[in-house]
């Protein structure tokens, strides 16, 4: 799984975060998707391949602005995981 942070320029409000999130949970391989308007982020969890060039046109084709993508490897963590020593 990767991790994949997003600048975004225009989002203004709840429904600005709500038209990315949509727009990005199309993409294939996208597992989970959370915006804030306040930071102007959007995190993006999604499968080992996806393609984070999709992911940025799904914003942009909704009329935002990308300003910078960063991405890594994201390891799921949650009350059942193990961590392997």
């Amino acid at each position: 799984m990767i991790k994949i942070e997003i600048e975004v320029d225009g989002m203004r409000c709840g429904m600005c975060e709500a038209h990315i999130n949509d727009a990005v949970r199309r993409v294939e391989g996208v597992r989970k998707v959370s915006s804030s308007h306040k930071k102007g982020k959007t995190e993006v969890i999604a499968q080992d391949g996806t393609n984070p060039e999709m992911i940025k046109q799904a914003i942009e084709q909704q009329g935002y602005i990308v300003k910078n993508a960063e991405s890594g490897s994201y390891e799921k963590r949650g009350l059942f995981s193990r961590k392997e020593k």
